[in-house]
């Protein structure tokens, strides 16, 4: 999976640029969803097909299940730890993080009038790692031995090696609760049998037109009467729809059929110039920028006979321009990243600035004839063209800059089908490939062990055993998630080998109609995006 999920800045606050639009102040926000019949409606390219937890690890899907599901914990606006949700408590007993337990809340029901309670929280748990799903989030719970229920309320995680980062993975869509009346132990539910305990219920589903039948289109929600969370609806319905290409939603937008924008699902440059208007007072739209942990890298197959060799992989970390990426490409959109963990997240590093500094193409030379290998050296460099919001200007970028001074001559190739694109890589059919990671909880963890550990999810066939055996399960037991642990070790030995060279961060633009409110207050790393804070100016 590469672009999961989602992901409270750890450490810092969203800086917001844009602000509600001149003329409005004195305007009372509608919590009717906007006009009386439709819901607010938001345009996403991270287009999905499953609405069980148990098999559904993307970003579409988990976009909807942290509004439609509630999770023990969760990670509520400007959090910098998981905070409560359908649990009243939650806390390891003793020190050596084995033991994790929880009190739910009393009274929570699903959105269908079955009571939640313990007994469901198990199912969940257990439906999840019994089912493994291959396209669901399962390996994320893999730390956990056994969970059992004490009386309606209690819950108690054992678990198999210490994991301090169990509470934020059951914050995430993983830790998703379902009803065991309706859900199978060991089959995913159909779409259209989805019920939860979060702020909405699903009213209605629609296929996506096209190659894809099996897409969902649009998924249309209202707000659940049974809820007994504490967030606070600014609407009463809610829909989103799911595009394919990120022109087609900018249509859309014109058109009059969306509110808002999710986050990067516009062409950077669109985006830079809607920004823009906004500044200069002439624009229809309102453009929310903030922090994302979602990352972009270039991954190798190390057990290919030509980027095998660390020096060629060297090479390229020395001849990447983060900075030509940033501005030529992105329109400033993103901002370069030099460590495997992005800025925001505790445990970011600056490894592959230490290393490599500012592309050289003397150096990029040195690294090849130490390693020696004869030059040009010929690569294959393949790309998901339907996920670069940058379209052929990325690839391109990044075939130039490795050309340079001639010590790599650059072959493209390009995939239309994502998930022909993903058992691509899986399968180690290519050399290198450009991939993106959007984390599934605040923590560095998330950047390491499903990056790093048995080649991680790339595939990239890297493997170190310091890290996977040593460093990584060290880190992990640390309770206190702030204090850095082994990452800027873990880092430096990453940006040695490079395995994954990081190329940027984006930046979250989420772009919204002047009557829209509330897309300021949802834009952080948590990477959850909450319908509930959304509302509509009244005329």
């Amino acid at each position: 999976m590469t672009s999961a999920k989602r992901l409270a800045v750890l450490g810092s606050a969203v800086a917001l640029v844009a602000t509600t639009a001149a003329g409005c102040a004195s305007a009372t926000k509608a919590v009717t969803g906007g006009s009386a019949s439709g819901p607010i409606t938001m345009g996403t390219v991270n287009t999905t097909t499953v609405l069980d937890p148990a098999g559904a690890y993307d970003s579409g899907s988990w976009l909807l299940f942290n509004n439609v599901f509630q999770s023990l914990l969760k990670f509520p606006e400007g959090a910098t730890s998981p905070q409560p949700d359908a649990a009243k408590s939650c806390s390891f007993t003793g020190s050596d993080a084995l033991t994790y337990e929880c009190t739910l809340r009393d009274g929570l029901k699903f959105s269908n009038g079955h009571s939640l309670t313990s007994e469901d929280v198990v199912f969940s748990v257990q439906r999840m790692l019994k089912i493994k799903d291959a396209n669901g989030p399962a390996t994320l719970l893999s730390t956990i031995k056994s969970v059992e229920a004490k009386g309606d309320t209690g819950v108690v995680f054992h678990l198999k090696t210490p994991d301090a980062v169990l509470p934020a993975k059951l914050a995430s869509a993983a830790g998703s609760i379902v009803d065991h009346q309706v859900f199978p132990a060991d089959q995913l539910l159909p779409n259209d049998k989805v019920v939860g305990s979060g702020p909405y219920k699903i009213d209605s589903i629609e296929d996506m037109a096209g190659n894809d039948s099996h897409a969902l289109g649009k998924v249309t929600l209202s707000a659940n009467s049974q809820f007994g969370g504490d967030a606070k609806l600014q609407n009463n319905k809610f829909a989103v729809r799911f595009y394919e290409k990120a022109e087609d939603i900018k249509t859309a937008l014109d058109k009059g059929d969306l509110d808002l924008v999710d986050n990067n699902s516009l062409d950077p440059t669109v985006a830079a110039k809607l920004q823009s208007d906004q500044l200069a007072g002439k624009s229809d739209y309102k453009v929310a920028e903030g922090d994302s942990g979602e990352s972009r890298f270039l991954a190798f197959n190390t057990k290919d006979s030509t980027v095998s060799n660390r020096a060629v992989r060297q090479a390229v970390a020395q001849l990447v321009d983060r900075k030509a990426l940033a501005g030529n490409v992105y329109a400033q959109t993103v901002q370069p990243l030099y460590s495997l963990v992005p800025a925001g997240i505790t445990g970011h590093s600056t490894a592959f600035f230490d290393k490599y500094r500012d592309p050289d193409v003397t150096k990029a030379k040195k690294y090849l004839t130490d390693g020696k290998v004869q030059t040009p050296v010929p690569i294959k460099l393949n790309i998901a063209s339907s996920r670069s919001r940058a379209g052929d200007r990325e690839i391109n970028e990044i075939k130039r800059e490795l050309e340079d001074g001639g010590l790599f001559q650059v072959t493209l190739q390009q995939e239309n089908d994502f998930k022909k694109y993903q058992e691509g890589w899986s399968a180690g059919a290519y050399q290198a490939y450009l991939v993106s990671w959007t984390p599934d909880y605040p923590d560095p963890d998330d950047f390491v062990s499903p990056l790093l550990i048995d080649g991680g999810v790339f595939h990239t066939g890297w493997d170190d055993p310091k890290i996977s055996q040593q460093l990584a399960p060290d880190s992990i037991k640390q309770t206190d998630r702030t204090a850095g642990g082994n990452y800027a070790q873990i880092q430096n030995m990453v940006a040695d080998s490079a395995p994954l060279i990081p190329l940027f961060q984006s930046k979250s633009f989420y772009v919204s109609r002047n009557n829209i409110t509330g897309v300021e207050n949802t834009v952080d790393t948590t990477g959850v995006f909450r319908f509930w804070d959304i509302g509509r100016l009244k005329k």
